[in-house]
């Protein structure tokens, strides 16, 4: 019996230490994880269950076909260190029932003069790295209340003159329940290809026996850098609206986040509409990661021409990250 419960306890003890390793920095380009636009940033990321505009390309795909006839978003975000994250999204419904989309999505990390340990003040040479992601959907609904929607996406990442692309695949689903208009959403984002670097940089001359002449001492090489997969997300989300007073109403929304590459999350918002026209959001992000720097979220929101044959709006969130500095985004969106 004490030989049964040591062989327990001792396995219980490597399940714990093998997922309880961090996985921090185990996948390529981590820029797929930054939230977009801000009307959901500004609800904690909490979007995957409401994904009602043209967002969802990101959040969930299968909510793009619950989306209004057009929807154009676009969004600019000063992001960290100087940083600067852009994104359109683009959602056309066909029939009512079938919808196509597509998203850009770039960050730009800017640019730096090139120096060496022979040349600190500078080579002449400047240097930059850049991410990009190309995004294609389409989504269908199913029956009145469940659709289901899958996008295929390139991703790149650029630094100086390397550089490493890949292909994925993000699903998702969402269904409005019968109990006072819920809605539950699924999503799986960046099931695709490794990455790896390559350029010109990588390529070395090399003498393969320094021991020995007559022989060609200087044979053009390559060097082979390592493939890392991309980050992979799976959500689940709730949304529901809990309040409405003629054109005002409240909605809840909670999100559960599993990446590939850290700890799972917990993310809540809300959105406060006012005479369809005011729109009042907070949030808080990163439950249950201790390690985090994001938490609290807030933004609002003016509609303006809902329910005209051309509706627009402006969009603004604050992101808190703690000893890192404050995030902002903004975002103009049209709807036809």
């Amino acid at each position: 019996m004490r030989r049964k419960t040591l062989l327990v306890g001792l396995g219980l003890n490597l399940f714990a230490s093998v997922f309880g390793q961090s996985k921090v920095g185990t996948t390529s380009a981590p820029f797929l994880g930054i939230s977009i636009g801000p009307r959901a940033a500004a609800m904690g990321g909490a979007f995957t269950g409401v994904s009602d505009d043209a967002t969802a390309l990101y959040y969930n795909p299968g909510g793009i076909s619950r989306a209004g006839t057009m929807n154009l978003i676009l969004s600019h975000t000063d992001w960290l260190l100087g940083t600067r994250l852009n994104w359109l999204g683009f959602v056309l419904n066909l029939d009512g029932n079938n919808a196509i989309g597509v998203a850009l999505t770039q960050l730009d990390y800017g640019e730096e003069e090139v120096t060496t340990v022979q040349q600190p003040e500078g080579t002449g040479e400047r240097w930059d790295a850049s991410d990009l992601a190309l995004t294609l959907s389409y989504a269908r609904n199913l029956t009145d209340r469940f659709s289901i929607g899958g996008s295929a996406k390139y991703v790149q990442i650029k630094i100086w003159n390397e550089s490493a692309s890949a292909l994925a695949l993000d699903v998702g689903l969402l269904f409005t329940t019968p109990f006072k208009g819920m809605k539950l959403g699924m999503s799986i984002s960046n099931f695709g290809t490794d990455m790896r670097l390559d350029g010109r940089d990588l390529l070395r001359r090399i003498d393969l026996d320094p021991e020995r002449e007559g022989h060609n001492e200087a044979i053009v090489s390559k060097l082979k850098t390592d493939g890392w997969p991309l980050p992979l997300f799976f959500r689940v989300g709730v949304a529901m609206e809990v309040l409405r007073i003629q054109n005002n109403r409240l909605t809840l929304a909670l999100d559960a986040l599993r990446p590939s590459d850290n700890v799972e999350t917990l993310n809540a918002g809300c959105e406060l509409v006012l005479s369809e026209m005011v729109c009042l959001r907070g949030g808080y992000k990163s439950f249950l990661n201790q390690d985090s720097e994001e938490g609290l979220t807030a933004g609002m929101g003016l509609r303006f021409g809902r329910g005209s044959r051309m509706a627009w709006s402006v969009d603004y969130t604050f992101t808190s990250f703690g000893i890192l500095e404050d995030v902002h985004m903004i975002a103009v969106g049209f709807g036809f």
